[in-house]
């Protein structure tokens, strides 16, 4: 094989990694407000922040407009997809649901040390405005979900709930800014605990219901009164 053959698949390799890259960037900047939504974005503007060819950013941005980030604009450029409340009542209706199963689940398949765990997660707290402490917040709110979800013993299941939680992370990182959600989410989620442990399903289930709804209802009401950008009736 001459070396033209071989750097037709290395090249492919490298263009596939910076595309990665770009990626992982954009969708996490998204998700924490740095690419706040409504906010309009062109490939050469992105391409020079990044310090790459304009394209892996075009390929990056397609696969965050096909995961619903982006949307794409021919001629004008990106815009990052703003909120709206069927978004969030939608995605909130099917965590409910998803969520409230794999709590049932979890009721009687986690171990105590895992119960352990989870009541630690719990206690996790942020200062509003505080970026560090916010994302360590959000990460812990995470693990916490992805864990009880974990804990039903059905990996299709915590796929499903994985997927929708890394889709509310933006809604958590908006509302953790304009409010303080440490007590009404430390007080679900030890109540949530306090049921596991009574290896009770239908209590579980309930109270993952009750806490996804609680969610729901105080950053619908916050990103409304606050008239937060990018979030939209």
């Amino acid at each position: 094989m001459n070396r033209t053959d071989r750097s037709g698949p290395t090249s492919e390799r490298r263009a596939k990694s910076l595309t990665e890259q770009a990626y992982v960037i954009l969708r996490e900047r998204i998700i924490v407000g740095q690419l706040a939504p409504g906010m309009a974005v062109s490939e050469p503007e992105l391409a020079e922040k990044l310090e790459m060819s304009k394209t892996p950013v075009r390929e990056a941005l397609a696969r965050l407009c096909v995961e619903g980030f982006m949307e794409a604009f021919p001629r004008r450029g990106y815009r990052v997809k703003p909120v709206t409340v069927n978004d969030m009542n939608d995605l909130f209706a099917v965590r409910g649901m998803l969520e409230g199963t794999a709590a049932a689940l979890a009721a009687r398949n986690l171990t105590e040390a895992e119960l352990d765990a989870l009541d630690q997660l719990a206690n996790a707290s942020y200062v509003v405005g505080e970026n560090v402490s916010t994302k360590t917040f959000v990460d812990s709110n995470e693990e916490f979900h992805s864990a009880i979800a974990r804990g039903s013993r059905n990996p299709r299941l915590h796929s499903l709930v994985m997927s929708h939680l890394e889709e509310c992370a933006r809604l958590f990182y908006m509302g953790t800014r304009i409010r303080d959600i440490n007590p009404e989410t430390a007080n679900d989620h030890h109540r949530i605990v306090t049921v596991l442990r009574q290896r009770d399903s239908d209590k579980a289930r309930a109270a993952m219901v009750d806490h996804n709804e609680n969610t729901r209802k105080g950053l619908l009401n916050a990103l409304i009164s606050n008239a937060q950008g990018g979030f939209t009736l």
